[in-house]
């Protein structure tokens, strides 16, 4: 067989689910492995992944996947990774960790920027430069502190103890180790950071050595580009490797003999006021397997998938808890599993959960699916399937890892990609009557003694007892050294500082491939933007898929009447209707649509300083069945019931339970949130409805529902009163002119029967919040926010300050947060239309030395020299952000978006203007924004308690969780 380029064709197929051919390929001489899809797709993905099985949970895949990012051997910079943030047009740049693989994926729409982040990439995976201080700086090192004591410090150490401070996150790891005990997802690839300074060097380096090798590669290309150019990059890597067995394989776990249970603690600030949580979890068969697992994605629908899907309508019934627990369905492992609970349960309460999961499963196994349930299942499936929206990440990405679920374990890497076939024969079976559900319940869940069940129980000392582990621990290590090996740690400490502190020489960054800004396009691509009588209409290639947004004016919202929005959404939404029960209503949804859910739009007018407040109804469905998609819209929005008091009641706890555990993962969205409620209208309506506000408002919401339903239901009364009217809707479709002109009749019939009114603006009366805030929660990390309003200081904006933002977040904030700090990530958050510039850390071990470095923003950009390649660099990236890739979908909902804040096309195009012509005094004029932030911002601060009442900041505290 003829090979190009080193690699000979295993097999190739038109498919078209990719739109495109897909070709596999395998290196003659390292048995590298290759998938190649071949289409039309612009946005082209690459990806290289290797197995990279773990034997323990000191986190050495994690580790390593941060470590190889770090300088390689033709980029021998600090930060190539970084580097190529500044400066590229990328669609994707990242990489990731997962239980049995690290996957390093990139994406753009730019041929030569594509194969410049592949080359990179490539360098950084197969040669890195590992050193002990990279090790260091990414994993765990020991610091001498000013008391003399020990502490770790390590951007995976500490990113990993905000992940233990999470119980979702730890509710997925224990609940998966409870089913593998004997294999390596009985393990922690990201680190327990009570095993991560386990890690040495030897077996840092042995690591890469053994998995980082062509014979354990898995090479994925996607897109538009020269298909054998992309073997010819590859094998200019793998032609200088001999094969090798890297040993690399996934063990399979043996099936229990009896069902096992499981109980652990998380770390919670009060036990009385913590709730416990359970999942009951099934072993599956392997993902190689496609057919399973297409059926499984059915089953999972069925069961979980809607409100009203039985398994998780018995669960929420049941008052024993607040809101479902458990992935569902995972696949991405060689063995599936399915996992599914209850948050928010009462500690005794785990085993009627699990009694009242397996007595679901066991009625339904006997009694059958409701037709219509496994209808709305079926359609949800296929729609996703067909509509292939991968949201903001690249579809070829999604490819990729669809693939990687059969393809690592030795399986047909197109099992799970070529889905026609297998959907329509599923169908059929379905459609003759068979009991293919019914049939599953019994043979993988009912008599399956593969299951466990964890309890996760709030332990109100573990926070402190964790901390006391790891003190006791360094205490021993540090009493076990004599006083040249401390020395030697103060030494290595200097010398890792020095080096991250050390600039990368000019020609080293030069190496560091990038476009030239002269090869830029100078005038922005516009988004097809029709308006007519209330509607606006973007005629794209959408695959015959109607999107539509339906906006409601908030201008006459009470204040009081804020964070009930979005419980009226979902009541709105989940309810049911005067004719149609919520059961029945949530089938239809499904079975007609590809969803319909509430949102918002919270933002400022640009130029005037008003608000941009806008309830959203969203609503997809293929052309063919858009008029029932728009029926009920019309049933939902005139006649909604809102009488269900338990429904709702459900709905409330759900909604408190997933703010709750949404606050530690995303600390940083939270504080952002709160520090822009200082700064504008728009910044405190979006506080009330998406910040802490509201989640003081669901938890008094939830005793009003029990104590006084009849206040809860006239208030949602009046919002339907307040912003479901003619006056100020605007309906926003997204799809192609030939069908549009058979939509927009019935669009238009559906807009003419909504009520009118006339309103009057409600005068806001932002939150009175003190300068300086602490938000307690039980967590080991902080979120540390420092903001101002720097239009009121006299900042004028350019379009240059998204330049100097984004130069910052990838630059100074990088180095002094994430590299010399310990923290996984730091932002410069700046708003155009507010003017309002906040610094944002994540998952921060540091207060004090955070806030201490955002002060010097402003000094340091007073005097930075720049050079003409470190500038052309961050304009190229500010170019990338402004021209982000974006699905059709997605084109749409932001025309509908700058039409709502009044950025027209020469606005944009003015900023596009400045971006370009970015010079140094861009820079300069940004630093007085700095200094206004930092002579006087507002501080905010999310962490634990202990760590704000010791910070010395003066906060103003209050506990959250």
């Amino acid at each position: 067989m003829k090979e190009i380029y080193g690699f000979k064709e295993i097999a190739r197929e038109e498919l078209a689910e990719l739109g495109g051919d897909a070709v596999v390929y395998e290196h003659v001489k390292t048995g590298g492995r290759v998938l190649s899809v071949i289409n039309s797709d612009e946005n082209k993905t690459f990806g290289i992944s290797f197995r990279t099985p773990p034997e323990d949970s000191t986190g050495l895949a994690h580790i390593l996947e941060h470590s190889v990012l770090c300088g390689s051997r033709k980029y021998p910079v600090k930060e190539p990774f970084v580097e190529l943030l500044k400066g590229s047009l990328q669609t994707f740049l990242n990489a990731m960790t997962f239980p049995d693989k690290t996957v390093y994926p990139v994406a753009s729409p730019n041929v030569q920027d594509f194969y410049n982040l592949i080359g990179v990439y490539l360098d950084a995976v197969f040669y890195p430069n590992l050193t002990p201080n990279t090790l260091m700086q990414e994993g765990w090192h020991h610091v001498p502190t000013e008391d003399g004591k020990l502490e770790y410090k390590g951007v995976v150490f500490n990113e990993m103890k905000g992940a233990y401070s999470s119980p979702v996150s730890l509710l997925y790891e224990y609940s998966q180790h409870s089913l593998f005990p004997e294999t390596t997802y009985g393990l922690d690839s990201g680190g327990d950071p009570e095993v991560i300074p386990d890690l040495t060097f030897e077996d840092f380096m042995n690591f890469h050595k053994r998995y980082y090798h062509p014979s354990n590669a898995y090479a994925f290309f996607y897109g538009d580009d020269d298909p054998e150019e992309r073997l010819r990059i590859l094998d200019e890597y793998f032609c200088e490797y001999e094969k090798q067995d890297p040993h690399s394989g996934i063990g399979i776990q043996e099936a229990f003999d009896s069902p096992v249970r499981v109980e652990k603690k998380y770390a919670a600030a009060s036990e009385e006021d913590s709730k416990s949580m359970v999942t009951v979890n099934f072993m599956l068969p392997q993902t190689t397997d496609p057919e399973a697992g297409l059926a499984f994605d059915v089953l999972e629908e069925l069961l979980i998938g809607l409100p009203s899907s039985p398994l998780r309508k018995a669960l929420n019934d049941s008052g024993l808890g607040e809101d479902l627990a458990g992935v569902g369905f995972e696949g991405e492992l060689r063995q599936m599993f399915f996992s599914v609970g209850l948050k928010g349960i009462e500690r005794d309460n785990g085993d009627k959960v699990e009694q009242l999961v397996l007595q679901t499963l066991a009625d339904l196994a006997e009694k059958g699916f409701d037709s219509g349930d496994i209808e709305a299942a079926l359609n949800t499936v296929e729609f996703q399937l067909r509509e292939n929206n991968s949201g903001s990440y690249p579809r070829g990405l999604m490819v990729m890892l669809n693939s990687l679920s059969t393809w690592l374990y030795d399986g047909d890497p197109l099992g799970n990609v070529r889905y026609e076939k297998r959907l329509a024969e599923l169908k059929s079976a379905v459609e003759s009557g068979q009991p293919v559900f019914e049939d599953m319940l019994r043979s993988y869940f009912l008599d399956n003694n593969h299951r466990s069940t964890v309890l996760l129980v709030p332990d109100e000392g573990l926070g402190d007892e964790v901390q006391a582990r790891e003190r006791a621990r360094l205490d021993r290590e540090q009493a076990a050294m004599n006083d040249a090996q401390l020395k030697a740690v103060a030494d290595k400490t200097r010398e890792l500082q020095e080096l991250q502190e050390a600039p990368d020489s000019p020609e080293d960054l030069a190496k560091i491939p990038r476009l030239k800004v002269s090869g830029l396009p100078k005038e922005n691509r516009e988004i097809p933007c029709e308006h007519g009588e209330k509607t606006l209409f973007h005629d794209l290639d959408t695959s015959g898929i109607v999107y539509l947004d339906l906006a409601f004016d908030l201008v006459g919202v009470q204040d009081n009447l804020l964070p009930m929005i979005p419980i009226f959404g979902r009541a709105l939404v989940e309810l049911g209707s005067a004719r149609t029960g919520f059961v029945e209503m949530t089938r239809r949804i499904a079975a007609n649509t590809g969803g319909i859910s509430p949102s918002s739009i919270i933002a400022t007018r640009q130029g005037r300083g008003e608000s941009v407040a806008h309830f959203l109804l969203r609503a997809k469905a293929t052309a063919e069945k858009a008029p029932a998609m728009l029926d009920i819209l019309n049933e939902l929005l005139m006649e909604a019931d809102f009488s269900n008091r338990e429904r709702l009641r459900q709905i409330v706890l759900e909604s408190k339970a997933r703010f709750e555990h949404r606050i530690v993962p995303s600390g940083h969205v939270m504080a952002a949130t709160r520090m822009k409620a200082r700064f504008s209208e728009a910044g405190f309506i979006n506080e009330m409805i998406n910040g802490v506000s509201e989640l003081q408002f669901l938890r008094e919401l939830a005793r009003r529902v029990d104590e006084d339903f009849e206040s809860v239901r006239e208030d949602l009364e009046e919002l339907r009163r307040l912003i479901l009217h003619k006056g100020t809707v605007l309906a926003n479709v997204t799809l192609d002119r030939e069908r549009y002109e058979d939509f927009a009749p019935g669009l238009k019939s559906l807009l003419s029967v909504l009520p009118e009114a006339e309103l009057e603006p409600v005068l806001r009366r932002p939150l009175p919040l003190p300068p300086r805030e602490g938000l307690c929660i039980p967590a080991q990390v902080n979120y540390v926010a420092k903001g101002a309003d720097v239009f009121r200081q006299g900042y004028e904006y350019n379009g240059a300050a998204h330049v100097v933002s984004r130069y910052l977040r990838t630059g100074y904030l990088w180095d002094r947060i994430r590299v010399q700090g310990g923290a996984y990530g730091a932002f410069s958050m700046f708003d155009r239309n507010v003017g309002s510039l906040s610094f944002i850390s994540y998952r921060d071990p540091n207060l004090g030395k955070t806030l201490v470095a955002y002060d010097g923003v402003a000094d340091y950009l007073a005097e930075v020299e720049i050079s003409r390649d470190e500038l052309e660099k961050s304009i190229i990236g500010g170019i990338g952000e402004l021209d982000s890739y974006m699905l059709p979908d997605a084109k749409g909902f932001t025309s509908l978006m700058r039409h709502l804040v009044g950025e027209d096309a020469e606005f944009r195009q003015k900023v596009r203007d400045d971006i370009l012509s970015c010079d140094t005094e861009g820079f300069r004029k940004f630093a007085e924004a700095a200094k206004s932030v930092a002579e006087n911002g507002d501080i905010v601060v999310i962490g634990g308690r202990k760590a704000l009442e010791e910070s010395g900041l003066n906060l103003e505290l209050m506990d959250i969780l």
